[in-house]
């Protein structure tokens, strides 16, 4: 699966980009959060991606910061979302925007997103309100790693067989991480120490 792409942009047709990647040019969905960041084309660009496999076809889903894409990931679990509507949610309100709204309950503000009505807007909040606690402390916390490379360490716990919750928890106890590979062993260390099973 493809977790991050680095190339070169070279197209933009909102909401789809092209990055040319050693002479393969990748066709990647963005949202406008994102896609009203971008450089100039012909400029380096680095994207986390959610890789969509179907048996038609492949899709890419980039995102500048690793909380878009938690976001957006968290948006495909709720029923009758797909990738489409997920990037019009991330488009039309800003992740902070979209965190006020489910704690407030806001259901007016989610109904201003195309594709997004009453009843659709009543389901994201219901479904989204137990989520809001582990984002807000994302948004609330100093990161301790870049986003990406924080997250390539928690994959590369669950890779080799730890659960979610632990990985989660000994990434928040790592401190001056520069690499990827420098917090996974600084992470086993940890979890060695404190018994964490496999």
């Amino acid at each position: 699966m493809i977790g991050r792409l680095q190339g070169i942009l070279i197209e933009t047709k909102p909401p789809q980009i092209m990055v040319d990647v050693a002479g393969v040019g990748y066709e990647v969905d963005v949202p406008m959060s994102t896609f009203y960041q971008l450089p100039a084309l012909n400029q380096n660009i680095t994207l986390l991606i959610h890789h969509v496999v179907r048996e038609d076809a492949q899709l890419l889903y980039g995102f500048y910061t690793d909380l878009e894409r938690q976001w957006f990931r968290q948006l495909l679990k709720i029923t009758g979302v797909g990738p489409k509507l997920a990037l019009s949610v991330l488009s039309g309100l800003s992740v902070e925007e979209l965190h006020r709204a489910i704690l407030t309950q806001d259901h007016v503000k989610l109904t201003h997103i195309p594709g997004v009505g009453k009843k659709t807007a009543e389901r994201l909040m219901l479904e989204l309100k137990q989520s809001v606690a582990k984002f807000a402390e994302s948004m609330a916390s100093p990161a301790v790693f870049t986003p990406s490379v924080k997250d390539e360490v928690v994959e590369a716990l669950l890779a080799l067989g730890y659960q979610e919750r632990e990985a989660t928890k000994v990434i928040e106890q790592v401190n001056d991480i520069a690499t990827v590979e420098e917090g996974i062993r600084a992470a086993l260390k940890l979890l060695m120490r404190t018994g964490g099973a496999r």
